[in-house]
């Protein structure tokens, strides 16, 4: 028998054997200053694309006073208690009657954060006789609420129809025999990659099949569609979504989450959700915050119209200049480049001390070895000029990338890790 501590001391993980090196840089970075397109790290003016405030909610005047005036009307605190017990209030009803009519739902309900939010609607929803199909690059969040699952489930390939198609047929035999139903889920966009889900086509497999649709809209909800209602209303299918959820940490710049469907479902809901009906209500501060940031959305249609004019100014530019960006349907910019982990590290810090760029770098294990993914998030509050000088970073980067210059920089941090 070995002491629980051992492995955890041997073997930190596939990215925690990197801390020594990319702790405080590359992971737990520290940005500074006023949320917006360009801000402080470590000491320097960066154009920041890591950023999920979509449609730069987060720093706007308007929002800031009606923050400030809750948190000094309320405090961090109130409502005490769990919303069944002592943590409900009348705004708590407004703000999910209003979420629901944005989203074309009977009702709405609250959630604290989205991770737990979500995980434990799967948990809720499905008992152990029935079978869960989702897709394989489903976000973490679903993936444990899955794994909370008693029963069986299967992966469907990311956004393949065919194979969702045998898997409900593999789940409906099965169902046959437990007795129970099956749960698909998908993503209304798809975050690491950009690509939206195929609501339309997942929906209409309902003609062949029995089962209910789970849509996590976290970066479709404000971005997507006429109203900014999401992936369901940008693909003509929000009818068909069973169960809608959406968080606040995107276009709507906060904190908390819901989940909509008929009102049925969501009065189960509200007495089966274990991660809410055990844990504090959603802080005023929050709920009055969330509904002016719903107010923005319904009557500032401006917001989502400058938003999308810098996506397409940033996509169309990076493909132009030859950058392999995925399939990217939605705000998500994914850029792909081949190397190492340790290229990687050299690559993102230059771009950041002699570009000014500040983006997300993911590798292996997020996706295969031998690519580096750089994630972008343009917003409504980036500029023209902030396209053009990253353009231009770009261009200069790959360049270097490509002549083997990361690889020189990089080589005494391979030979330390043993890579």
């Amino acid at each position: 028998m070995r002491d629980l501590f051992d492995r955890i001391i041997e073997n930190k993980g596939p990215l925690g054997r990197w801390a020594s090196q990319a702790e405080g840089y590359f992971v737990f970075p520290k940005l500074e200053g006023p949320i917006s397109n360009r801000m402080k790290f470590q000491g320097k003016d960066v154009i920041t694309w890591s950023i999920n405030d979509y449609l730069g909610l987060a720093n706007l005047p308007e929002i800031k006073k009606v923050d400030g005036e809750a948190a000094m009307e309320y405090g961090a605190a109130y409502p005490m208690g769990a919303r069944m017990m002592s943590g409900h209030t009348d705004y708590h009803e407004k703000l999910e009657q209003e979420l629901a009519k944005f989203v074309n739902k009977e009702a709405a309900y609250l959630l604290n954060f989205g991770y737990q939010g979500i995980m434990s609607a799967v948990d809720a929803l499905v008992s152990k006789d029935d079978i869960i199909v989702y897709d394989v690059d489903s976000h973490a969040c679903i993936i444990d609420g899955v794994r909370l699952h008693m029963g069986k489930r299967f992966t469907f390939k990311h956004n393949d129809i065919d194979s969702l198609r045998k898997n409900l047929e593999r789940a409906t035999k099965l169902a046959e025999q437990t007795g129970g139903g099956i749960l698909v889920i998908s993503e209304g966009v798809f975050g690491m990659r950009g690509e939206q889900g195929k609501l339309k086509e997942i929906a209409a497999l309902k003609k062949e099949f029995n089962f209910r649709l789970l849509v996590d809209d976290a970066h479709g909800f404000g971005t997507l569609g006429k109203t900014g209602a999401g992936a369901g209303e940008e693909q003509g299918v929000q009818d068909d979504i069973d169960v809608y959820f959406a968080t606040f940490a995107k276009s709507m710049a906060g904190i908390g989450a819901f989940l909509a469907a008929d009102k049925e479902i969501i009065d189960y809901l509200k007495y089966n959700l274990r991660s809410q009906m055990f844990a504090k209500s959603l802080p005023m501060i929050y709920v009055k915050g969330a509904l002016k940031r719903l107010e923005m959305l319904r009557t500032r249609p401006e917001l989502k119209a400058k938003l999308w004019e810098n996506v397409n100014a940033l996509q169309n530019g990076l493909k132009e200049r030859g950058f392999d960006i995925g399939n990217t349907s939605s705000c998500v910019t994914p850029v792909y480049l081949n190397g190492s982990i340790p290229e990687a590290m050299a690559l993102v810090k230059d771009l950041r001390e002699n570009f000014g760029i500040f983006c997300s770098i993911v590798v292996y294990p997020v996706i295969p070895k031998g690519l580096i993914l750089l994630r972008m998030i343009p917003t409504a509050t980036h500029t023209m000029e902030d396209i053009a000088e990253t353009l231009e970073a770009f261009s200069s980067i790959r360049e270097r990338l490509q002549k083997g210059v990361y690889k020189r920089l990089s080589a005494a941090v391979a030979a330390a890790m043993g890579e």
